[in-house]
């Protein structure tokens, strides 16, 4: 006969003792069960002791978090937080030095555990960490393990970051600008630096004057601390006023932070990880975000100094011809001109730039074409203006098209997303990119409209086939422009075409009537194949990373589902793993029977919590909570869509829901397919009307085997 549910099996261990092996009822109270177990080793004060994990983050069981103890657990007697708390800050403030050195050590490993944390807190801890940071007279492992603990207890958001205090800040600022310190204590330094800029406005200010972008790119050089340097950047970056961020955009250019990055990071004879990914990710959308300001703002048609831009693009274009003397005759020979470039206004071509976006930034970059590369410039403009009238190209509007739809694919103006690693190399090697990417996709738009023989009619359809080419290739991570225009010589709209046949004809989208009730037939036991598989996927599990303010730590944790459906297992890991974690090694689980529901998006806690910055689109569309008894929530934010799908539908059939993720019927309608296609290999039940016959069966050496994982 099974043990009752709140029935857990633990063996719990005490130093120089045998480990006691008892029957813990949840039902109980825990202080009652702690008094139980220090009877059986005849210790005093059952009060001042607390239950722990052997394992894994050792930490500290509560009466909110027991229900997630599991059978065959092993935990630990220890002292409790509070007189841990209270030992520690005692041993920290003594004067004996290797005491007070192993005190830091054990406080560093314990900050990380929530209910010590706020033990410790509550005893004016972070003040008595910050004097001694401020006395300056800690060095070595003694310091590194201070900051280390500092920032630790800050990470929990238990204490605002606002009282922290000026010395404070300048001695760490310190740290960051002596050329000489150890890599420990100058990484915890570049951490609390960038977690002071992004978590508090006034700090922004107060460590923006004590640390200069000079310094940090002097850092870059040093593989152990480049990702924190360059974290350090982003968020001053990210959290400078409107007008600092063009100030220090060419600060960082006349420090020639692109190519240190290129030459020591990108090209460095280290794997970039996923960190260093992400933060370059975020410095070239924080880049690309200068751009903001001119893709919104609209041309003035009665700024003079704006229509010289299109004056000079029209004398570029056709310089050696001779203005007429006479005003209308003047005026007309500008309207064929402007015709000619492929405004859509010949009389007022200004007029094409009042739309938003792309604003003036258009204007900006075909005049940077146009004295860039100039040759280039007239080419395309003569070129188009000698055929004829219905397949010219229309520069003008490709341009004005053309940045708008780059800026869409590149998010221009966008936050950048929290889990987010796509950054591109190529942006890293020249110091316009933004402009030289323009200048090779204007080229593959005009040789795109040659090769479909387009007419003004088929402008959108041109696009849609540009824009496409330049996702392709994007996609394939070229590492540099001229790798950039090779993959794009291979996306010819030949190309486009195959690739696009190919996709569709592994959809087999068949719409006559009979494939019609055929699939209605067998859909819902494809539905029950999807149900089946996503629960299979859950009890393989996934990893997740842990989302905070310092992602350089690269803090995972892993959740998977029981066997038999019935319970989540979940637990903190120290790195991504590789393929299946044991169940031995989640210390924690939930009963599905006590699974209230699932949400999504912004209906998620702790996306309720999260600032301004991580709240952005793409991480809203990943995050998902579980919901369960008593008032308990536990909180995912999916690596990709792929993972968000699995776990949602999972967890909605898991709990007898109906599944409804976008890539639930994008499966549905594939696997529906692939049954159709054995099924219609024999058509003996089923009459096509008016229809070809279908394929012979192939004798036996097609052997159709579909894994639907």
């Amino acid at each position: 006969m099974p043990p009752p549910a709140d029935i857990v099996k633990v063996a719990i261990e005490w130093p120089g003792a045998n480990a006691q092996l008892i029957e813990m009822d949840q039902k109980r109270a825990l202080s009652s069960i702690i008094r139980e177990v220090c009877d059986g080793w005849s210790l005093s004060g059952s009060e001042q002791f607390a239950l722990r994990y052997a394992d894994g983050p050792q930490l500290y069981i509560t009466e909110q978090s027991r229900g997630e103890i599991k059978n065959g657990t092993i935990l630990r007697l220890a002292i409790s937080p509070a007189r841990a708390a209270r030992q520690l800050l005692e041993r920290i403030q003594s004067h004996g030095i290797d005491a007070r050195l192993e005190a830091l050590k054990e406080l560093a490993k314990l900050s990380a555990d929530p209910t010590f944390a706020a033990e410790f807190i509550n005893m004016e801890g972070i003040g008595t960490l910050a004097r001694l940071v401020e006395s300056g007279t800690h060095f070595g492992e003694m310091l590194a393990f201070t900051l280390t603990a500092f920032l630790e207890l800050m990470d929990h958001g238990i204490v605002s970051w606002d009282l922290i205090s000026l010395s404070f800040i300048k001695q760490i600022a310190g740290y960051v600008n002596q050329p000489m310190v150890d890599v420990s204590i100058l990484q915890r330094s570049l951490a609390i630096l960038e977690s002071m800029v992004l978590n508090s406005h006034s700090l922004y200010h107060r460590v923006a004057q004590e640390i200069t972008v000079g310094q940090l790119i002097g850092h870059l050089s040093n593989q152990e601390i480049q990702t924190y340097a360059i974290a350090l950047i982003n968020a001053l970056f990210l959290k400078a006023p409107e007008d600092r961020r063009q100030e220090m955009a060419s600060t960082l250019a006349q420090k020639h932070l692109r190519s240190i990055i290129l030459n020591h990071v990108i090209r460095g004879n280290r794997p970039i990880k996923a960190e260093m990914a992400h933060q370059l990710y975020v410095l070239q959308v924080l880049t690309f975000n200068l751009l903001e300001e001119r893709m919104m703002t609209k041309m003035d048609p009665n700024d003079q100094a704006q229509r010289d831009i299109i004056f000079e693009l029209r004398r570029i274009a056709f310089d050696g011809e001779n203005d007429p003397t006479g005003t209308e005759k003047r005026k007309a020979m500008y309207t064929k001109d402007y015709k000619m470039l492929g405004f859509t206004n010949h009389v007022n071509p200004a007029m094409d730039f009042t739309q938003t976006p792309p604003g003036m930034l258009a204007l900006d970059n075909m005049l940077y074409l146009a004295k860039v590369h100039q040759d280039t410039y007239i080419r395309i403009v003569l070129e188009n203006s000698s055929r004829e009238d219905k397949h010219e190209c229309p520069f003008g509007r490709c341009a004005i098209e053309l940045t708008r739809m780059l800026c869409e694919i590149l998010q221009v103006g966008e936050l950048p997303n929290e889990g987010c690693n796509d950054y591109h190399p190529m942006f890293f090697t020249h110091d316009r990119a933004w402009e030289e990417f323009f200048c090779v996709c204007i080229q593959l738009l005009n040789k795109t409209w040659k090769e479909m023989r387009a007419t003004a009619e088929d402008f959108n359809k041109v696009m849609q086939v540009v824009r496409e080419q330049i996702t392709r290739a994007l996609a394939m991570k070229p590492s540099s422009l001229d790798q950039l225009k090779n993959k794009l010589r291979g996306l010819n709209y030949s190309e486009i075409l195959r690739l696009r046949q190919s996709e569709r004809m592994s959809q087999d989208d068949f719409q006559s009537p009979p494939i019609i009730e055929l699939r209605e037939r067998i859909q819902p036991e494809i539905l029950e194949l999807i149900k089946q598989q996503r629960l299979n996927r859950l009890c393989e599990g996934s990893c997740f990373r842990k989302l905070g303010n310092r992602r350089r730590q690269e803090k995972f944790w892993f959740c998977r589902l029981s066997l038999n459906h019935k319970v989540l297992h979940y637990g903190d890991l120290d790195e991504s793993p590789q393929g299946e974690v044991p169940f031995e090694l989640l210390s924690d689980k939930i009963p599905v029977s006590d699974i209230k529901s699932v949400v999504t998006g912004k209906d998620c806690p702790h996306m309720k919590e999260k600032s301004a910055l991580k709240q952005n689109k793409e991480v809203l569309e990943l995050a998902f909570s579980v919901l369960y008894d008593p008032d308990e929530t536990l909180n995912f934010v999916a690596p990709n869509k792929y993972e968000y799908c699995i776990w949602t539908d999972g967890l909605c059939a898991l709990l007898g829901r109906e599944m409804g993720s976008d890539l639930t019927r994008s499966d549905l309608d594939t696997l529906i397919s692939m049954e159709m296609k054995l099924r219609l290999l024999d058509l003996e039940n089923i009459t096509i009307p008016e229809a070809p016959p279908p394929v012979p069966k192939e004798p036996s050496s097609y052997n159709f085997t579909y894994n639907y994982s």
